[in-house]
């Protein structure tokens, strides 16, 4: 089976479509997203609308459970905070109700997903360091689990619980005798200084894991944030990819 897997969209629309454009070439037999539809950018409406079209898994991210009550925004940083209130405000009711309905970690087939971490996923906790991937390896059920949430695509091969490999690589075959946590990267607020919009394709029949980089109009999506007056900050960095 062929996987497409995306998360981290933050209300990009223009970023998104782009995605999806770039998605239908590719030809998936499922499509997954880990999470995230909503805050800091301009469409969050349409953008879950474009992710329950076009996903045949869906995840709960932080921002989406914030946005509806569900997790406490206490420890966002004041930008994501502003973008927060801002998004709860226009979010429809229909698209609320969605997502409350999510979850921010589940299973399909031979994968392992979720938003932040298979380690307490609800607690939104973040793998940015070997001792965090090793303190997820227990909790890992499939070979191969996908996450999202740190915006920062890198694929970690488990030799063995204490022995990590971070890699890096565009394109990457997997191990049938490793484990294997690996992060998508995010489509609508890439941090890796990057600017386009990444994806992941995974093949299972080869193993083969690849990322997807695809141009979008950021300025569009610049202009619209300005005029809706998010802050400065999350304007800038989509230009920067960080």
């Amino acid at each position: 089976m062929k996987l497409a897997v995306y998360s981290d969209v933050h209300g990009n629309m223009e970023a998104l479509a782009a995605v999806l454009d770039d998605m239908k070439r590719e030809e998936p037999d499922a499509r997954i997203f880990l999470g995230d539809m909503v805050g800091y950018g301009p469409n969050p409406n349409e953008c879950v609308g474009m992710v329950r079209e076009n996903a045949d898994v869906v995840l709960a991210g932080n921002h989406d459970w914030a946005a509806v009550g569900l997790t406490d925004p206490s420890y966002f940083n004041p930008q994501a905070y502003e973008s927060l209130v801002w998004t709860t405000e226009v979010l429809s009711d229909e698209n609320k109700a969605y997502l409350k309905t999510l979850s921010p970690s589940g299973l399909f087939g031979n994968v392992q997903l979720a938003h932040s971490t298979p380690l307490k996923p609800e607690e939104w906790l973040y793998i940015v360091s070997l001792q965090d991937a090793m303190e997820n390896y227990a909790a890992l059920e499939r070979n191969v689990c996908f996450v999202g949430h740190s915006h920062q695509p890198i694929i970690l091969e488990y030799a063995d619980e204490a022995n990590i490999i971070p890699i890096h690589d565009l394109y990457w075959t997997l191990d049938a005798k490793r484990k294997y946590i690996i992060n998508v990267g995010s489509v609508g607020q890439p941090r890796d200084s990057n600017r386009d919009a990444c994806y992941l394709i995974y093949d299972e029949k080869g193993r083969n894991a690849g990322y997807r980089r695809v141009e979008y109009d950021i300025a569009k999506t610049q202009k619209k944030m300005a005029s809706a007056k998010l802050p400065e900050h999350l304007i800038r960095r989509l230009a920067e990819g960080r």
